[in-house]
C-alpha cells in the first residue's frame, strides 16, 4: 500500500508541474503587447534615472575633481546594457505581434513567439531591478593620491651616477634633505624628474610631490602645487591666506611620510611657512630640490656631503649626447664632419644645453664647410647665429646673472669675460682690476676692498657663474663667458671687444671704437702697437701675453678714461712709450713677467696710480728716482724677482703712507736684516718675500722673517751656501711667527738638510720643494723635540692641500709618524728614489679624495704602515708623466 501511495503523489505533482508550464507558456504570448508597452515606460525611466546619475557624475568629475564610485560606475555599465539589449528586442517586436491570433492569446508561430515573450519579460525585470538599484545618495569621492605621478623625460647621458647617489640619499634614514646644485642647463631638473620617475616605477611608502618654485612669490607657488597633489586645491582654496594653507598643508603631511621634490629655487625656502614638515628621523621623509646657487644648498642643508653637484659631461658623453641631437646621419655624410664635431663639441665643454641646443641647429648641415664655420663662430665666442642659442638657451643661462643682488656684481661677472677661454684667473689679481676700475665701493683701506671682492668672487662661485680651481684662482665655463659676451654685446651701458686667443699677429680693426669700454687682446702674436688707439670711453686695456716689441709713442693719446693696463708677459717689450704719460686716469699698471730695462721718468704723471706690478722684470735695470715716491696714492707695490733692487728704493717706499701690500725680493742676509729694522706699517704690508742667491749665509734666523706678520708667500731658491733655517724659542713663544703664511717654495738650496721650520706655520697650505741635493727630511724630529714644550707641532700640516716634492736625491723622510691630513688633496713626488716611507694611515685624510703623482716605479716600492693603509691609498695613484 505504501508503494502505491508513493507513486499516486508523484504523479500529482508531475501532472500539476505540466499544466503550470503550460499555463506559463501560454502566458508569453498572451501578454506580449502588454509587456511590451511596460517595456518602453520602463526604458524611458531607466534612461532618465542614468542621464540624471551621469550629469552627477560629470559634475562631481569635471568640476569638483571627485573620482566617480566603483559601483556607480558598474551600474552605469549594466544600465547601458540593458537599455541597448531592450531597445534591440523593441526594435524587433512588431514583426512577433503579427503573428498573433485569437485575441493575442495564440501565435501562427507558437514557438518562436514563446521565445521572444519570454526575451521581453525576462529583460522587462531586469529594467525593474536596474532602477530599483540606481538611487544612490554619493555618486564619487576624493581619488586616492598616486604615490607618484610619471613625469615626461627624455633618454638622460651622463646622469646615472648622480641618479644612484641621491637615490641611496633617499634610501639613508640619517640625510632627510639633500640638494642638487650646478650650471644652468647642466641637467639637473632632468635628473629630478629621473628620481621621480624611479619613485614612480618602484615600491616604497612615500607620497612624492613635484613642486617648482619661481622667484615670485615661491612659497605660494609650491603650497598650490602640493595642494593640487594632495586634493586641497578648490575655490575656497584661493581664498585662504598662507598661513591656513600651510595649516592645510602640515594637517594632511604630518602623518604622512612623504618625498618633496623641490625644482629651481634661488634662496633659502622655509619649509615651515609653507606647512611642511622638517623631515627627521621618525618622520623618515626627504625633501629633494635643485637650484643654481651653492650658497642656497648651504643654507637648505649645512651638511656638504648630503648635497650634489652636478658637473658637464666629460668628453666622450658629450660627444654621445651631441650625435643623438645632431644624428648619426649627419655626422657621416663626409669624412671631415666627424672631426669638425669633435671640435664643436669641445667648445660646448660639456653642458647638456649647449650640447642640445647646437646639436639641434647643426642636425642639417651636411658639408664640412658648414662645420668648419660652426668651429670658428664658436671659438670667437659668437654661437648666438645658431637658431635657438640667442632666443633659448642664452636667455636661460642669463636668467643667473639676472639674479645676481646688484649691477655691481654683474659687472664684475662680465669683467670676467675679459680673460680668454679657460684660463685660470688670479683672485687676487682680478680683485685689484676691478678696484682699478672703480667697480667696488670706495673703501677706507685696501684690505676692505679686497674683502668685498673675495666676497663677490665667492658669490659667483655660488652662483655656478664661476668655477672653484683652488683657493687661489677660478675660471669661467666656455659657455657661460659666451653668454657673458653676448650680455656685453647687447647692452647699452658696457660695450666690450674681446679678441683674447685668437692668435692674431696685429693690431685689430673696429667701426666703433668710441663705444669700447674695455678691450682684451690677451694671448695673441701681436708684435707691433703702431695705430692710435681712438677709444675716448676706455677704462680696461688688455695686452697681456702677446708679443710686444714695439708701442708706438702716441699710441696712448686718445684713451684718457683708461683705468686698468696689463701688459704684462711680452718679455720681448724692453721700453715703454713715453706716450703712457698721457694716461692720466691710470690707476692700475701691470708690467710683470716684460723686458723692461727701465721705468721712464714721465710716469711721474700718473697721479691716479695705485698698482704697479713690476714682478718678474728682470731685465729692470734702472727706476728713476723720486718716482716710486711720486705715486702718492699707491696701495699695491709688487717687486718680487724684480732686477732692480727693491732696497733701492726703500726709503722712497717708506713714503708711501697708502701702501697696503708690497712683494720684495732680497739677495742676501745684510739686505733681510735691514728690511727687518723697517717701520711697523712697511713691514706689515709686505705679502710675499723672496730670497733669491744667497751666497754669503750658512744660516738664517726665523726671526728675520717672523716680524712679517701678513707675509703670505715665502721663496728660497738658489741660496746655495744656506745650510739652516734656525728656530728661536723667543720668536715662537711672541706673536705667533707665520701666522699667514699659505706658501713655501724651496729650489736649489743644495746644503739644506731640513725644513723643520714650516711646522711653526699652522696655517701652511702649499708646499713646493724642488732640485735641493741635500735635504734629507723635510721635518726633523729631533729640531722639533728642542722645542717640544711649546707643542710647535701640534697642529702640523693641518691646512696643507698641495705637497710637491721634486728631483730630491736624499730624501728620506718626510715625518716620522703618521698624519692627519684633514685638507690634503694632492702629493706629487718625482725623482725621489730613497722616500720609501709617506707620512700615512688609514685615517689620515678622514675620506679627503687625495691624488699621489709620482713614478710607478717608485710607488711599487712605497713601504706602508700596514695593508689597510696601502689599501686606503690604492685608489689615489695617478702615474706623473713628465
Amino acid at each position: 500500500m505504501g508503494n502505491i501511495f508513493s507513486i499516486s503523489l508523484s504523479l500529482d505533482t508531475i501532472i500539476t508541474r505540466c499544466w503550470d508550464s503550460a499555463v506559463g507558456k501560454a502566458s508569453f504570448p498572451c501578454k506580449l503587447e502588454e509587456n511590451l508597452h511596460a517595456l518602453k515606460n520602463e526604458v524611458e525611466e531607466l534612461e532618465a534615472i542614468r542621464t540624471y546619475l551621469m550629469s552627477r557624475v560629470r559634475v562631481a568629475e569635471d568640476e569638483q575633481q571627485l573620482r566617480r564610485l566603483p559601483q556607480v560606475d558598474l551600474w552605469l555599465q549594466r544600465a547601458n546594457r540593458v537599455i541597448t539589449d531592450a531597445d534591440q528586442l523593441i526594435v524587433k517586436s512588431p514583426q512577433h505581434v503579427e503573428k498573433l491570433c485569437m485575441g493575442g492569446c495564440c501565435s501562427r508561430h507558437p514557438r518562436s513567439t514563446h521565445k521572444f515573450g519570454k526575451q521581453i519579460a525576462r529583460i522587462l525585470q531586469e529594467v525593474k531591478d536596474m532602477k530599483e538599484k540606481g538611487d544612490f545618495s554619493d555618486v564619487a569621492c576624493k581619488p586616492p593620491i598616486p604615490s607618484a605621478n610619471k613625469r615626461p623625460s627624455e633618454p638622460t647621458v651622463g646622469l646615472e651616477s648622480y641618479v644612484n647617489q641621491v637615490w641611496s640619499y633617499i634610501q639613508n634614514e640619517l640625510v632627510g634633505i639633500s640638494g642638487i646644485y650646478g650650471l644652468g642647463g647642466v641637467g639637473k631638473t632632468t635628473l629630478l624628474n629621473q628620481i621621480n620617475n624611479r619613485f614612480h616605477d618602484t615600491t616604497h611608502g612615500y607620497l612624492v610631490i613635484w613642486a617648482v618654485a619661481s622667484q615670485y612669490r615661491p612659497i605660494e607657488k609650491v603650497q598650490d602645487e602640493i595642494a593640487k597633489r594632495i586634493g586641497l586645491s578648490n575655490e575656497r582654496w584661493k581664498s585662504k591666506s598662507l598661513d591656513e594653507k600651510a595649516g592645510d598643508i602640515r594637517s594632511i603631511l604630518y602623518s604622512r611620510r612623504f618625498a618633496l621634490l623641490l625644482d629651481d629655487i634661488w634662496e633659502w625656502f622655509d619649509l615651515t611657512r609653507a606647512g611642511i614638515p622638517i623631515p627627521t628621523l621618525d618622520n623618515d621623509s626627504k625633501v629633494i630640490f635643485t637650484s643654481r646657487r651653492l650658497d642656497v644648498c648651504c643654507q637648505m642643508q649645512p651638511n656638504m656631503d648630503n648635497n650634489i653637484r652636478v658637473a658637464c659631461l666629460p668628453s666622450g658623453e658629450a660627444f654621445k649626447l651631441f650625435e643623438e641631437k645632431v644624428g648619426s646621419e649627419t655626422l657621416q655624410m663626409h669624412p671631415d664632419i666627424h672631426k669638425l664635431a669633435e671640435a664643436v663639441v669641445e667648445e660646448c665643454a660639456g653642458l647638456p644645453l649647449a650640447l642640445i641646443t647646437i646639436g639641434r641647429a647643426m642636425a642639417s648641415k651636411k658639408t664640412p664647410r658648414e662645420w668648419e664655420y660652426a668651429v670658428e663662430v664658436l671659438r670667437q665666442s659668437a654661437a648666438s647665429v645658431f637658431p635657438g642659442v640667442g632666443k633659448e638657451m642664452y636667455p636661460k643661462l642669463k636668467f643667473s646673472y639676472d639674479c645676481l643682488p646688484d649691477e655691481r656684481f654683474r659687472s664684475c661677472f662680465l669683467y670676467c669675460s675679459l680673460y680668454p677661454e679657460d684660463h685660470l684667473i688670479e683672485k687676487d689679481e682680478l680683485v685689484d682690476c676691478w678696484i682699478g676700475e672703480g667697480l667696488l665701493d670706495e673703501h677706507t683701506n685696501l684690505s676692505s676692498a679686497r674683502n668685498q671682492g673675495h666676497f663677490i668672487i665667492g658669490s659667483l662661485i655660488d652662483a655656478c657663474l664661476l668655477e672653484k680651481e683652488d683657493n687661489h684662482r677660478v675660471k669661467m665655463h666656455d659657455v657661460i663667458r659666451d653668454m657673458a659676451l653676448w650680455i656685453a654685446g647687447e647692452s647699452e651701458k658696457e660695450k666690450f671687444f674681446v679678441k683674447s686667443g685668437f692668435q692674431l699677429k696685429e693690431q685689430p680693426k673696429a667701426k666703433k671704437w668710441e663705444e669700447v669700454t674695455r678691450k682684451s687682446l690677451m694671448e695673441n702674436q701681436i708684435e707691433n702697437l703702431t695705430e692710435i688707439l681712438e677709444c675716448p670711453n676706455l677704462q680696461t686695456l688688455f695686452l697681456g701675453r702677446n708679443d710686444l716689441k714695439v708701442i708706438m709713442d702716441d699710441f696712448f693719446n686718445f684713451v684718457p678714461m683708461l683705468r686698468v693696463l696689463d701688459l704684462s708677459h711680452n718679455m720681448k717689450l724692453e721700453e715703454l712709450p713715453v706716450g703712457i704719460a698721457k694716461l692720466v686716469s691710470l690707476e692700475h699698471l701691470n708690467l710683470s713677467f716684460t723686458g723692461i730695462r727701465k721705468l721712464p721718468v714721465e710716469l711721474k704723471t700718473l697721479a691716479k696710480l695705485k698698482y704697479l706690478n713690476l714682478e718678474w722684470t728682470t731685465d729692470l735695470e734702472m727706476i728713476p728716482q723720486q718716482l716710486i715716491s711720486s705715486f702718492s696714492k699707491l696701495q699695491v707695490l709688487k717687486m718680487e724677482r724684480c732686477g732692480y733692487g727693491c732696497l733701492l728704493v726703500s726709503e722712497e717706499m717708506e713714503h708711501l703712507k697708502y701702501l697696503n701690500v708690497l712683494t720684495i725680493s732680497f739677495r742676501n742676509a745684510s739686505e733681510l736684516e735691514k728690511a727687518s729694522r723697517f717701520n711697523k706699517s712697511f713691514s706689515c704690508a709686505i705679502e710675499a718675500v723672496s730670497l733669491v742667491d744667497f751666497r754669503d749665509s750658512r744660516s738664517l734666523t726665523i726671526m728675520a722673517l717672523a716680524n712679517l706678520q701678513h707675509l703670505c708667500t715665502l721663496t728660497l731658491s738658489r741660496c746655495m751656501d744656506l745650510e739652516e733655517v734656525k728656530i728661536e724659542r723667543n720668536i715662537i713663544k711672541g706673536a705667533g711667527c707665520f701666522h699667514s703664511l699659505r706658501s713655501v717654495i724651496l729650489d736649489e738650496c743644495n746644503h739644506l738638510r731640513d725644513v723643520s721650520w714650516v711646522a711653526f706655520a699652522p696655517h701652511l697650505e702649499v708646499l713646493r720643494i724642488a732640485e735641493c741635493n741635500g735635504l734629507e727630511e723635510i721635518i726633523s724630529e729631533e729640531k722639533l723635540g728642542k722645542v717640544a714644550e711649546l707643542n710647535g707641532n701640534s697642529n702640523l700640516f693641518s691646512k696643507l692641500e698641495i705637497l710637491c716634492l721634486h728631483n730630491l736625491a736624499k730624501l728620506k723622510t718626510i715625518y716620522h709618524h703618521a698624519l692627519p691630513f684633514p685638507l690634503l688633496k694632492k702629493i706629487r713626488i718625482v725623482k725621489c728614489g730613497m722616500l720609501k716611507k709617506l707620512p700615512l694611515n688609514s685615517k689620515s685624510t678622514k675620506g679627503q679624495r687625495l691624488v699621489i703623482e709620482g713614478e710607478e716605479g717608485w710607488w711599487k716600492n712605497v713601504e706602508w704602515k700596514d695593508e689597510s693603509t696601502r689599501v686606503a691609498f690604492l685608489p689615489s695613484f695617478k702615474p706623473y708623466v713628465i
